[in-house]
């Protein structure tokens, strides 16, 4: 498809996707970007937070030489953003931050650094979507259907180059699976030249959209690119679906392995009904299909433990979030980080952090790591309204407490030469 401008193609794509007259209006921000002074010409962490309120809040973008020692602010420092809820994507070394409009259309906006201060490139409105992915020079972005009475979903592809969108489409996702279910999937990953999908069969009706009545399989959807059409259904009965909603559950290790974690907790909408345990699987790379002689049982290694998301750091090692199934059947928000080797099929959990009554939250995605096999960078925000990034060696499964964030709570830690 021949390149469109940003704006004209965007109106274009919401008109598409039969929304409402007034939400057809794409804006540009004319306003230049503020920038942050204490930025240098070198590479900068890239940190996202939220400030400490209640009501009116604006997540902010600060940067920092390291993220192993000092402090930085947000007060009186930094990039508002124009809302909160938002999540973050760096590919072809520039930043990009989706506002997650809860129905309504969402901001894009994306940065780079040029002498080292941050400078906004663009700002638009589009849908709010559920799924994005870097894929070569593109941001792939998914709507996804969760009514079953309207199952068309729609994706849509964005130079990372030109910063324009060069292909949209649609499809029927009740027709995927064929089992009376709309397929919605969790997060995309490139895999060689295709992208890989993995699948949550939902009713996507009342009383409870995501309930399933398969809450013991599991699909991966296989899309050619740029086309997006999809080739195959990969299938196990093994675990229960791959990731969870806006988690990408796929990784893709240095000899192009791909492992799918399984949190185990599909439900009916009252309970978890997934009778499989949390566990790993592996498509050995190039191929398109589970490798049956491969199973890691996370729950039955870990003692009890689930993978609730995960940050790939090079080698066969992952950074995981994790939890223990309570007594009624549901999990908790991650209390817990873990070191898992997929290979040698080790769960070990990461001493050095703080007690688990002592935290409030971790940054379970959009974690840095330089992929050098061992090291990955967390945020931590404590009870006491404190925050701190932690460094993790997921060889030896030790964290050190690191740069503090004053004003509020980390929600990604990103980087940009």
């Amino acid at each position: 498809m021949k390149s469109r401008s940003l704006l004209s193609v965007l109106t274009i794509a919401i008109m598409f996707a039969a929304c409402s007259k007034s939400e057809n209006i794409v804006k540009e921000d004319p306003k230049p970007a503020p920038t942050d002074s204490t930025v240098t010409a070198t590479g900068k962490y890239i940190l996202t937070v939220t400030p400490i309120a209640s009501t009116g809040v604006a997540d902010y973008i600060v940067t920092s030489n390291s993220l192993d020692e000092g402090k930085v602010s947000i007060i009186g420092n930094g990039l508002e953003q124009d809302g909160t809820y938002r999540y973050y994507l760096t590919t072809n070394n520039k930043f990009f931050s989706f506002l997650y409009g809860q129905g309504n259309p969402g901001a894009v906006t994306a940065y780079n650094l040029i002498d080292g201060k941050l400078k906004k490139l663009t700002n638009f409105q589009t849908e709010t979507v559920q799924a994005f992915a870097p894929v070569n020079d593109d941001v792939l972005l998914m709507k996804i259907s969760r009514n079953i009475a309207s199952p068309t979903s729609y994706w849509y592809r964005v130079n990372t180059n030109s910063l324009t969108i060069t292909g949209e489409g649609s499809f029927n996702t009740k027709e995927v699976l064929n089992n009376g279910e709309l397929a919605f999937f969790s997060w995309m990953t490139q895999v060689g030249n295709k992208v890989y999908a993995p699948i949550f069969s939902i009713k996507g009706a009342a009383p409870s959209a995501f309930s399933t009545n398969y809450p013991n399989s599991t699909w991966i959807a296989v899309f050619s690119y740029p086309e997006m059409k999809i080739e195959k259904i990969i299938k196990d009965n093994r675990t229960s679906y791959i990731g969870q909603y806006f988690t990408n559950g796929l990784g893709v290790v240095a000899n192009g392995d791909v492992y799918a974690f399984s949190p185990a907790n599909a439900s009916d909408g009252t309970k978890i009904t997934s009778t499989n345990p949390s566990a790993i699987l592996r498509i050995p790379s190039g191929t398109t299909e589970f490798d049956k002689n491969y199973f890691f049982n996370v729950a039955e290694i870990s003692g009890g433990y689930n993978i609730e998301n995960w940050t790939y750091v090079g080698g066969n090692n992952f950074i995981v979030s994790s939890s223990k199934k309570q007594s009624d059947g549901t999990y908790s928000d991650a209390t817990t980080i873990a070191a898992v080797n997929v290979v040698d099929k080790t769960f070990k959990i990461v001493s050095g952090l703080p007690k688990s009554d002592e935290v409030k939250s971790f940054t379970e995605r959009n974690n840095y790591s330089k992929k050098d096999g061992k090291t990955g960078y967390i945020g931590v925000n404590l009870t006491s309204g404190e925050s701190y990034v932690y460094k993790i060696d997921a060889s030896t499964a030790t964290a050190t407490k690191g740069l503090k964030v004053e004003g509020g709570a980390i929600t990604a830690i990103e980087h940009l030469d």
